[in-house]
């Protein structure tokens, strides 16, 4: 693996550590871990890019940031106390790896994450806890991280699932 490609991988996967349990403490996903992520992992994907010559790839990461935040914006101002600010934020930077992908790995990375959150609350509600509040930020990270390992596979050669 390109040694920015492992710095932005390594970058995404202590942020999202950090983010996860965080989120499951307290239902913050602090700024202070959110943005500067998301501008660092950004920069290493786009500077990656630069370096292999394919300003696809960077105009991918830009894209899947600012898609992501717009999907994740119309949720949060449909539904404000259901889907917070924080959340907005972290499709932001969720968005940033997906994009390296291209647009059809941010599609389904944020697809995944709201079925494996849905199934989630699901299960809550199933057990009967009407008024547990789910933290969705693990969901949307571990939806992410699904989703690029099969981005991961096709870029490698492999068989997608």
């Amino acid at each position: 693996m390109p040694v920015l490609l492992g710095l932005a991988a390594g970058v995404f996967a202590a942020a999202s550590l950090t983010l996860v349990v965080t989120d499951l403490r307290s239902h913050r996903l602090p700024d202070a871990v959110v943005l500067p992520a998301a501008a660092l992992v950004g920069a290493l994907l786009t500077a990656e890019a630069a370096r292999i010559g394919d300003p696809g790839r960077a105009l991918g990461v830009i894209g899947g940031a600012a898609a992501a935040f717009a999907v994740a914006l119309t949720l949060h101002l449909a539904r404000p106390a259901a889907f917070g600010g924080g959340d907005v934020k972290l499709a932001a930077l969720v968005g940033t790896p997906l994009g390296w992908f291209g647009p059809e790995a941010v599609a389904s990375g944020l697809l995944l994450s709201l079925v494996l959150g849905g199934v989630a609350a699901g299960g809550v509600l199933l057990a009967g806890d009407r008024r547990a509040e789910i933290a969705y930020g693990p969901w949307l990270l571990l939806g992410t991280w699904l989703r690029m390992a099969v981005g991961y596979g096709e870029a490698r050669g492999m068989p997608p699932g």
